[in-house]
């Protein structure tokens, strides 16, 4: 059984068993033709409907879904999910971000943070260069700036640890 919510729409339980599925208690049939990686042809009730996978998010289990040329931002969750929540844990919860890291080598241009500083996951830390171009790097998750590591015009390595948290 997983619980679905699409885009800001109610949430829906759906349960999958070979070619039937229920969604809410009510059963139904479908036809599903694979068409590439993340692609499908699938015909219920004399409708068609043509569904891409455009992004997936595996950490927070969301979904950018594509059907007919609309695109549909899709949260899942499974069965472990729900046990979490009974038991007053979230999943994201669990996942904690002690260090940011270069995603890519480059050059350090402006630090956007100082140490002490609370950010929240999304938060712009830290501006580097690479070919030419400026990449944001954004916070993962959220916490306080224990250390900045990097100072700027440093040349950073793929990976090198930009900042701790805690």
């Amino acid at each position: 059984m997983y619980k679905v919510k699409v885009s800001n729409d109610a949430e829906c339980e759906i349960e999958f068993s070979g070619s039937d599925f229920t969604i809410n208690g009510v059963g139904g049939a479908w036809d599903k033709i694979v068409v590439g990686k993340n692609r499908w042809h699938i015909l219920k009730d004399k409708h068609s409907f043509s569904c891409e996978i455009v992004a997936a998010d595996r950490i927070n289990k969301v979904l950018k879904v594509k059907v007919n040329g609309s695109t549909y931002n899709v949260k899942v969750k499974d069965r472990y999910d729900e046990l979490l929540k009974k038991l007053g844990m979230e999943a994201t919860a669990v996942q904690k971000v002690n260090n940011i890291k270069a995603p890519m080598p480059g050059l350090v241009l402006k630090l956007m943070v100082a140490e002490g500083d609370e950010i929240k996951k999304g938060d712009s830390v830290v501006i580097l260069e690479a070919m030419k171009m400026e990449n944001i790097i954004k916070a993962p998750g959220s916490g306080t700036v224990k250390l900045i590591k990097v100072n700027v015009r440093d040349a950073v390595e793929k990976n090198q640890v930009l900042l701790e948290l805690y």
